[in-house]
């Protein structure tokens, strides 16, 4: 079914999966805070995604770095003078656009060959982010784009725009430093590779890995949770040796397992996820490679995760800037170099934004009585459905049904997230379960007092039979 964000967006608030940040004071631009179920979405692909490149592998580990960090590690990353994007005015109404996004969605919605750009703007690549200030400017001008917010085609020159949020640290202000909100978890990691290295047995390849917030300041957020200023991001750092050939087959490597982790984790559909090598003329000039993961959204492909050879860049920046030294010396061949890295990466917030896109649907069906009917369906992989198990009492007023019921919620919810629901009728249960994902609907009724089995339902086919309450498993 084709599904519009305003739909997706009106559903997740109503069910509980994501607010209006300050939602009473009339909310704040493009902030969302998690419901009760968003909340546990989160926490579930946190979760898999842990347990499979940490906890399962022995040559991930673990790390929590913090978000305010020394102001030299952004100068060293490079943040401080090249984390920017194009920021365009117009003339006429004074908003302030993305340039590089603005081109990018012209190109979308004309759809647009690289052959059509280059009668007008000399490119070698249909990607705006990697063409400069003056190849931006001729195709806005060239193609007439007009503003979103009042049509004029009267553009500023684009200049650079600075993404890191900057505060201060001291008790006097306006006297403090100036230190920044970290725009990324990645440079934590590259901050402690010789901590790790002198506390922990790790042998190269291997890979560091942490989940946490990030903070940019974009100039056009929005589309719900796509393009937000706070958000979460789970990093892998994978360092290998400083050999190319090696790298690249670890790069490929890393491609092959993110696909793969995508559908098996989060159960996303294949036929709405790409894979997109970058260009040469994309491509940052230390990088061997990127791929981008890539989703169909409402309104558009959209980036779910960055796959990046990154050569020894980022060590050996930090290595110069703060002086210490961050080779790695091979046990085994007293080999001293700085490694390579791997970072296969992703957005925490959009993966959540993905899940709820990919899992909403709405199926007819024919009720008990013949008549025609429409359900939501939110179709979660069993791995991150909020809720796993609702038990449900089908006569409230029944003592032994509802005591029956409260005693394999509480045996359940050890080790299950489940729910007691005796809001209203089997049916309207049914329905209210189905919207926010919840696999299996379990129902107490008077049989069960006879010879101890429930009914289970499945979410998806609608399908009921009896079971032992022992036979009950994920």
């Amino acid at each position: 079914m084709e599904k519009s964000l305003e739909t997706i967006v009106a559903w997740a608030k109503r069910r509980g999966f994501a607010y209006p940040g300050s939602d009473i004071y009339g909310g704040l631009a493009n902030a969302w805070d998690l419901g009760p179920y968003g909340t546990e979405i989160k926490r579930n692909i946190e979760h898999v995604w842990w347990t499979y490149f940490v906890q399962q592998r022995d040559d991930i580990i673990g790390l929590d770095s913090q978000i305010l960090m020394n102001p030299k590690v952004w100068e060293a990353s490079g943040h401080v003078a090249w984390f920017s994007d194009p920021l365009i005015d117009c003339k006429k109404c004074k908003s302030r656009e993305r340039a590089d996004k603005l081109i990018e969605d012209t190109i979308t919605s004309k759809n647009m060959t690289l052959e059509s750009i280059q009668a007008v703007v000399a490119v070698t690549t249909i990607t705006p982010e990697a063409w400069d200030f003056e190849q931006q400017t001729t195709f806005l001008t060239g193609f007439k784009v007009k503003c979103p917010k009042c049509g004029s085609c009267d553009w500023a020159e684009p200049k650079k725009f600075n993404l890191m949020f900057k505060t201060q640290q001291g008790v006097i202000e306006g006297q403090g430093t100036d230190i920044y909100l970290r725009p990324e978890t990645a440079q934590g990691i590259f901050v402690n590779f010789r901590n790790i290295l002198d506390t922990t047995r790790s042998r190269i390849p291997f890979g560091i890995a942490q989940i946490g917030k990030a903070f940019r300041n974009e100039i056009t957020p929005g589309n719900f949770m796509f393009r937000v200023r706070e958000f979460y991001q789970m990093e892998i750092e994978y360092f290998v040796e400083n050999d190319t050939e090696k790298g690249l087959e670890s790069f490929e490597a890393w491609k092959n397992a993110s696909k793969k982790r995508w559908k098996e984790e989060i159960g996303i559909k294949e036929e709405n996820m790409r894979f997109r090598d970058h260009d040469q003329d994309e491509l940052s000039f230390y990088s061997k490679g990127t791929c981008d993961v890539e989703y169909l959204f409402p309104r558009g492909w959209g980036e779910l995760q960055g796959i990046a050879y990154r050569t020894d860049y980022d060590l050996k920046q930090h290595m110069e800037h703060s002086g210490k030294d961050l080779q790695y010396n091979d046990p085994y061949t007293g080999k001293r170099y700085i490694p390579h890295c791997i970072e296969p990466s992703r957005g925490l917030t959009r993966a959540i934004l993905t899940a709820l896109i990919d899992a909403y649907d709405e199926e007819k069906y024919t009720d008990g009585n013949g008549a025609e009917q429409t359900r939501i369906v939110a179709r979660f992989h069993k791995n991150i459905a909020p809720v796993k198990f609702a038990v449900i009492p089908l006569v409230k007023k029944d003592e032994k049904i509802v005591g029956f019921a409260e005693d394999l919620y509480r045996k359940l919810s050890k080790q299950y997230m489940c729910e007691f629901d005796d809001s209203g009728n089997v049916g309207k249960c049914y329905r209210r379960q189905d919207e926010i994902g919840t696999p299996y609907c379990i129902t107490v009724d008077y049989q069960t007092l006879e010879d101890g089995t429930v009914t289970i339902r499945d979410r998806d086919t609608m399908e009921q039979k009896r079971i032992k309450p022992e036979e009950i498993i994920l």
